[in-house]
């Protein structure tokens, strides 16, 4: 049964049975995907092409930006095609690579993240040492890092996954290939894997949440102690979309990956792989563009142009 599994691979059950739902999913997920996508690119666009924002703070902000474009490509198409066909199925190699790179793009933006949290803190904390520290150099490693570790962390994750034993039933009720709903279709010992699984994620998630908190705390000390309230409005306007998005990333992640196997629950973990798989990489550009004014003011001079470009 094992080897049968290895050949025809797993079946996506996806959110719904219901054919009529799923036409409403297929336009409510078709719409968030590309907006994710143009949102995602108009971001990376615009720092790439405004010198204004050739700072650390939107360098990062790119680079989430093209992160975020890769995660959600990497579960939406396959999630759409399902919801327009009968044929649900996905190789046994094209689950393990989706699961590979969905591990390895959301450990990238967890790491990346973190060093977003430790540019602020350097921003706000340290502002006249901030450009000498926060120095081009350091940006690009800081982001590689980031890179790096997700591709390797992920290797591991992926391996030990796929070195199960699958017998029996192969249909996974989840809408893509995630590490709880396939552990529930290993037939073998899983205890290493769960282990390996926690360890992972209090790596990739908890330390990394350690160390943003660790910045914040410190960065608010430092708002509460300027006098005017217009500089602590401004000091905090810096930070506060970064927050957002850490609260909704990390929240969900962790609430996934760092809990026991026996409170797993498929249909809660939908909605959560749905959160950060799906709706805060749809967020991000939003947020990003709603409270950052230089991001904000960069795209109203491009749509200027434009305008004018037309006339």
């Amino acid at each position: 049964m094992e080897g049968q599994n290895r050949s025809i691979g797993f079946i996506l059950l996806g959110f719904t049975g219901n054919v009529e739902m799923q036409g409403v999913l297929f336009i409510l997920f078709f719409i968030m995907y590309t907006m994710s996508l143009l949102g995602n690119a108009l971001i990376s666009i615009t720092v790439r092409l405004d010198s204004a924002l050739h700072t650390p703070m939107c360098y990062f902000i790119a680079s989430l930006s093209l992160v975020d474009i890769c995660y959600t490509s990497v579960t939406a198409p396959k999630m759409l095609v399902n919801f327009l066909s009968k044929d649900k199925a996905i190789s046994f190699i094209g689950c393990a690579a989706q699961l590979y790179f969905l591990l390895f793009l959301g450990t990238t933006e967890c790491f990346l993240l973190a060093a977003m949290a430790y540019d602020r803190f350097l921003a706000i904390c340290n502002p006249l040492r901030y450009l000498s520290i926060m120095s081009k150099q350091l940006c690009v490693w800081l982001v590689a890092g980031s890179w790096v570790s997700g591709m390797v962390l992920s290797l591991g994750q992926t391996s030990l996954i796929f070195a199960l034993p699958f017998c029996g039933d192969n249909r996974l009720n989840y809408f893509f290939c995630d590490i709880p709903p396939l552990l529930g279709l290993a037939c073998g010992d899983i205890t290493i894997n769960e282990i390996t699984v926690f360890l992972a994620g209090m790596l990739i998630t908890l330390i990394p949440s350690l160390l943003i908190l660790g910045s914040y705390i410190h960065i608010i000390s430092t708002i509460l102690k300027i006098t005017t309230s217009k500089g602590r409005q401004k000091a905090f306007s810096t930070c506060s979309s970064h927050l957002i998005i850490i609260i909704l990333f990390y929240g969900s992640a962790s609430t996934m990956y760092l809990r026991p196997r026996s409170s797993y629950s498929l249909e809660n973990d939908k909605f959560l792989a749905l959160l950060y798989s799906i709706i805060t990489p749809t967020l991000n550009p939003i947020i990003y563009s709603l409270r950052s004014k230089e991001i904000n003011d960069a795209l109203r001079r491009m749509c200027s142009k434009g305008f004018n470009f037309n006339i």
